[in-house]
């Protein structure tokens, strides 16, 4: 029997903070591993240091973290756009395909032999172009 994620005790964002707090500390002991190892007396690192060493290691990740965002900030807005059009277009495929046939059955709208061909036709064309202009609409939101 297939368990999804929610039969763990732990939530997704739990996980993630879990996983974070690990790359941190292995970061700190590596960090204070290349420290000591570098100088001539091998002496432990007391906690009040290595706290210290925390603080300015993540310091220092999350200004690298600011800057590398800040430089492809233009490149993930120009990116959103540009993924926004491609869809749109891939959602309006469909109507291009079911538009001959809701046009051809148009004459079966109420009652008819191809009543519900129009139905689905008509269905298909309506969801696919609304998704196709509103991810247009978005793209040119942005």
């Amino acid at each position: 029997m297939a368990h999804c994620y929610h039969d763990i005790e732990m939530r997704p964002v739990a996980i993630g903070r879990a996983l974070g707090i690990g790359v941190r500390v292995a970061g700190r002991l590596a960090s204070e591993r290349l420290s000591t190892a570098t100088q001539p007396s091998a002496q432990p690192a007391s906690v009040p240091q290595s706290i210290a060493a925390t603080r300015v290691t993540g310091q220092r990740s999350g200004s690298i973290t600011r800057a590398v965002g800040g430089f492809f900030q233009p490149f993930r807005r120009a990116g959103s756009i540009v993924l926004l059009q491609v869809s749109g277009v891939f959602f309006l495929l469909p109507v291009l395909v079911f538009a001959p046939t809701l046009w051809r059955t148009r004459m079966s709208y109420a009652h008819g032999p191809d009543h519900r061909t129009f139905l689905a036709a008509a269905v298909v064309v309506t969801v696919f172009l609304y998704l196709g202009l509103s991810s247009f609409w978005r793209a040119r939101k942005r």
